[in-house]
């Protein structure tokens, strides 16, 4: 006869592998991790691009550049400066970070600064025009690819839903409020707003919806994306 004893569980039983909670789940990371640190380096340049073109900045960025003409730093230390700050904001509301949250707090200036760098603006305005497209452009492909490789969300996209989470306020309204408070704020800081801060509102869904399914890396049992 078979015992009906119940088995002693044990002392972790109900608690993932601290590598899962960490990572979300271990499938794949061989592609993964280089496509986290891809979109991660691709978004950092992506920023830069914008910004030489002159004609504005995506929300954020208006807030990094006005405080970098406010107090100093480069444009790319307040990137990773705000991250940490804004990182520190998920504690009350309980968001947890996985290793692309603090892999974007680490990359991201550090892209933007080193592209900055290597890079001037170009002279005219139609060169201003194509490098402003091509920045949105790759920042829609970026988001896709950092989100797609399942390695935790950056920490202003974790405040976003975090907020959502906590509060059960849409995240179109969140979202909103969360970047023209930081656009007036930057603006008031120095930043620059123009057409290429209305061109990336408008566009940055679209492209990141777009790119998303086919930089997505699928979860085990589920079919990925063809061509």
């Amino acid at each position: 006869m078979a015992s009906t004893t119940t088995p002693t569980p044990a002392p972790d039983a109900g608690r993932a592998p601290f590598a899962v909670r960490l990572l979300g789940d271990t499938h794949a990371l061989g592609r993964r991790i280089p496509q986290l640190a891809v979109g991660l380096c691709l978004y950092g340049a992506s920023m830069a691009l914008m910004l030489r073109s002159g004609l504005g900045l995506d929300p954020w960025d208006v807030f990094h550049q006005g405080l970098q003409r406010a107090v100093g730093l480069s444009v790319g230390a307040w990137v990773t400066i705000c991250g940490v700050l804004v990182l520190l904001l998920w504690i009350p509301i309980r968001q947890r970070p996985g290793v692309g949250t603090v892999a974007n707090v680490l990359v991201l200036g550090a892209a933007m600064d080193l592209t900055l760098r290597l890079l001037d603006g170009p002279d005219g305005l139609p060169a201003r025009i194509a490098l402003m497209a091509a920045a949105i452009v790759l920042n829609g492909l970026a988001t896709g690819l950092y989100i797609g490789a399942r390695l935790g969300p950056g920490p202003r996209d974790g405040l976003m839903t975090g907020l959502h989470r906590r509060t059960g306020r849409s995240l179109r309204l969140i979202r909103t409020g969360i970047e023209v408070t930081v656009l007036v704020a930057g603006v008031l800081l120095g930043g620059t707003a123009g057409v290429g801060t209305v061109a990336y509102a408008l566009a940055i869904g679209p492209l990141a919806q777009f790119f998303l399914p086919w930089c997505t890396v699928p979860t085990p049992g589920q079919t990925p994306r063809k061509g």
